[in-house]
């Protein structure tokens, strides 16, 4: 299908954008990388009257690392995010994770900012910035505000974003030097959402774990965060058992949706195959 007509904004600041929204709220929609929400057009699931379009907003494509603490701009694309030595070296799931996003054509335009701020289940970052224990920095005509990643999805494309406000960062502090990292995502083919994905950070001193952290994706309808799997592993030596309470424990809050990527009861066995793949190779990356 083709969209329908809309009129195109291409604001060159924050408050500009902002002023924007405001304006027309509620007819306005805002376009990074376009990726998630050209589609939804051309489908007519988004009928914006006015598109915005951020890319001219120099502000937001910057990555700022002041020791452990890390602010991406929300105009920082996918490939700008594997391509920085600093997140390697800091952060590197980001890395790990933004290179099993799409295929290079998208990750060259695709924004970080689009991926997490539009709800979509399916996106990879979302669950990454939970177990990481992400802010988000949310601006609107009365100013920024900061909403944390585990308090922002509340259901399917429906998040805590007010429709006058625009995801302008995102904040988080880099796990502790010598963590270990997988993230694993099983796929029908490259460039597909998740079958089932899952994210995981350790902290390790000597062999027992002293820090751990379990995102999940497309395995409901939001993101989720594994609290109480991550603290099955906190205090073990990670042998078998309590892996096998951090699976059990994650398989329990998923609810994924029957499809074409498989019934409901596969989703959730293979999510459990994720986290125990990511697990096992996050501990084999422990310095």
């Amino acid at each position: 299908m083709i969209p329908g007509s809309f009129d195109y904004h291409r604001p060159a600041s924050v408050d500009e954008a902002v002023g924007l929204l405001a304006s027309h709220a509620g007819a306005a929609l805002i376009l990074a990388g376009g990726h998630s929400l050209i589609p939804m057009m051309k489908l007519r699931m988004a009928v914006p009257e006015h598109l915005i379009d951020i890319q001219g907003i120099d502000t937001l494509s910057s990555i700022d690392v002041s020791g452990s603490q890390i602010e991406i701009g929300a105009a920082v694309t996918q490939a700008e995010i594997i391509a920085s030595e600093d997140l390697a070296r800091l952060c590197p799931i980001l890395r790990e994770t933004a290179l099993q996003i799409a295929d290079p054509q998208i990750r060259n335009v695709g924004t970080i900012g689009g991926n997490v701020a539009n709800g979509d289940p399916g996106n990879d970052m979302p669950a990454i910035m939970q177990l990481l224990d992400a802010t988000y920095v949310l601006t609107g005509p009365d100013g920024a505000r900061e909403v944390r990643a585990r308090d922002f999805y509340e259901a399917a494309y429906f998040t805590a974003r007010d429709e006058s406000e625009m995801l302008t960062a995102l904040r988080f502090n880099a796990p502790p030097e010598g963590h270990g990292f997988s993230y694993q995502k099983q796929k029908r083919k490259i460039g597909d959402y998740a079958t089932a994905a899952a994210g995981v950070v350790l902290t390790l001193y000597g062999s027992t774990c002293t820090g751990a952290s379990i995102g999940l994706t497309n395995v409901a309808d939001t993101p989720l965060w594994a609290e109480e799997a991550s603290n099955a592993l906190i205090g073990s030596d990670l042998e078998k058992d309590a892996i096998e309470a951090a699976v059990t424990a994650a398989k329990a809050i998923t609810d994924p949706a029957a499809d074409g990527r498989g019934p409901k009861e596969y989703r959730t066995h293979l999510a459990g195959v994720m986290v125990r793949r990511a697990i096992e190779q996050a501990q084999s990356r422990t310095a």
